[in-house]
């Protein structure tokens, strides 16, 4: 077994494992059963990716992919027009909340 990806999170872990298997790349989440163990543990590089030795080339494109995807800015979203990074539209107005109150109960 070979580690092909440190990650962040256990997010991201699932990403890449899932992303491996479906090209068919068998794929383990290496010490995801720490997350709850992180006081007593080192702060880093506990959870990884790894796959089977003949593997690790045909894994390599594939966890490039996506690294540059959770490393990629994010796009913003179109307005209610669909032009994006145009102005969001206003939003609906709303009545104003009563305040709440306590109602006595019945002796």
């Amino acid at each position: 077994m070979r580690t092909v990806y440190h990650a962040e999170g256990i997010v991201d872990a699932h990403l890449v494992k899932d992303a491996l298997a479906q090209a068919g790349i068998p794929a383990f989440v290496n010490g995801e059963y720490l997350i709850g163990g992180v006081g007593q543990l080192p702060a880093r590089d506990f959870l990884t990716v790894s796959v089977p030795d003949p593997c690790v080339e045909a894994a390599a494109p594939v966890v490039r992919d996506i690294v540059d995807m959770l490393r990629a800015p994010l796009a913003a979203e179109p307005a209610e027009g669909g032009v994006p990074g145009a102005a969001p539209a206003a939003a609906p107005a709303r009545k104003p909340l009563r305040p709440w109150r306590v109602k006595p109960t019945p002796a």
